[in-house]
């Protein structure tokens, strides 16, 4: 049974980079993932995607033969490959149970009321794939009180239009010390507390906010919000191994990989220890980590490497000597050896940020 991620988001989101990032930490801890790249507009990937939509259709071409603008000819590219979910479902099929990462156009059309996308979904579970929508909101959105409304907005009707499993994920956390100060710690916002705490910040935004009419809409709109209780946010550093790591469990959790995944009894130690740790990381440990003391355990984090780089160096010469000197390296293979990390023996290549 192969699982997948679902990865939508509004545009500057970080979807790619997510993308890339989850394959590759995927690919330290023993699991297999292949990514599908369904934006026909994403020529320049920074991963090398193992199935691309821009093979059966790109949206140049759509731009040029049918007249369309850059967001309607990305509707139309997605009618298109619904209308040839043969071509995918084929292609699909090579990839055997490859663990599968579907990094999907940015436009919020095509999550919150367009239908084609909703149904490719439903034929790939038709397939027996297990899916999870893993919706992604830049953590910019919570400096604005209108613009952190508008994404619960946002998220909540993709949850209804998916109508599939959804974490809803604040990316970039780790460039939230560069923003002001929030009225509220991050838990008021992951957890979406009582949203009329935010109001007073919503009419000190704009003079329009604090009118009748809007306070008005105001209040409704955080009232439907609150009503359906279905919106929560996980917190993600794309580069921070911890914060990969806890929402991979809670992707893992929300999909049923913690059950056990398609590998079965070939499952590594890091596989089975991603199933069996339980718990969430606690957001207010996020907020210290990212916001409150960021520059602190950054030093932390340095001397912590710098200690393991040691441990590696000592235990390379221990071996030195205990062969006699025997191992030859030269110096680009001994370079690589001294970066890997001593619990998996597995170098994580990092790629630049979109």
């Amino acid at each position: 049974m192969p699982f997948a991620q679902l990865v939508v988001g509004p545009p500057g989101a970080g979807k790619s980079t997510y993308c890339n990032g989850m394959q590759q930490f995927m690919g330290a801890i023993g699991r297999k993932a292949s990514i599908v790249n369904l934006d026909p507009a994403n020529d320049l990937t920074s991963y090398d995607a193992a199935l691309d939509v821009r093979e059966l259709i790109t949206l140049e071409s759509i731009m040029q033969d049918d007249q369309l603008g850059p967001n309607g000819s990305v509707l139309y590219a997605l009618e298109e490959l619904e209308h040839n979910m043969e071509w995918l479902t084929e292609r699909l099929k090579e990839l055997g149970e490859d663990y599968i990462l579907f990094d999907c156009p940015g436009q919020v059309e095509l999550f919150t009321h367009h239908d084609s996308l909703r149904r490719i979904f439903m034929a790939l579970q038709k397939m027996g794939y297990r899916l999870v929508v893993v919706n992604l909101i830049d953590s910019y959105a919570l400096t604005l009180p209108s613009l952190y409304i508008a994404n619960l907005l946002l998220s909540l009707r993709t949850m209804l239009q998916m109508d599939l499993t959804q974490i809803n994920v604040l990316t970039k956390i780790d460039n939230l010390h560069k923003f002001p100060s929030l009225p509220f710690n991050l838990d008021y916002y992951t957890d979406v507390q009582d949203l009329d705490y935010l109001i007073p910040s919503l009419e000190a935004e704009s003079p329009m906010f604090a009118t009748g009419k809007f306070q008005a809409l105001n209040k409704a709109v955080c009232q439907l919000i609150e009503e359906f209780g279905l919106v929560g946010y996980e917190t993600l550093a794309v580069e921070d191994k911890k914060s990969m790591t806890a929402l991979l469990r809670a992707i893992d959790r929300a999909g049923g990989y913690v059950f056990g995944g398609a590998e079965g009894a070939g499952d590594s130690v890091w596989q089975i220890a991603m199933r069996q740790t339980e718990g969430r990381v606690d957001v207010r440990d996020v907020q210290d980590r990212w916001v409150d003391r960021k520059e602190f355990w950054d030093q932390k984090e340095k001397e912590e490497e710098e200690l393991e780089q040691k441990a590696r160096q000592k235990e390379w010469e221990k071996n030195m000597v205990r062969t006699g000197g025997g191992l030859e390296m030269d110096e680009d293979e001994l370079a690589e050896m001294m970066r890997m990390p001593m619990d998996s023996g597995v170098k994580v290549k990092r790629s630049e940020p979109s």
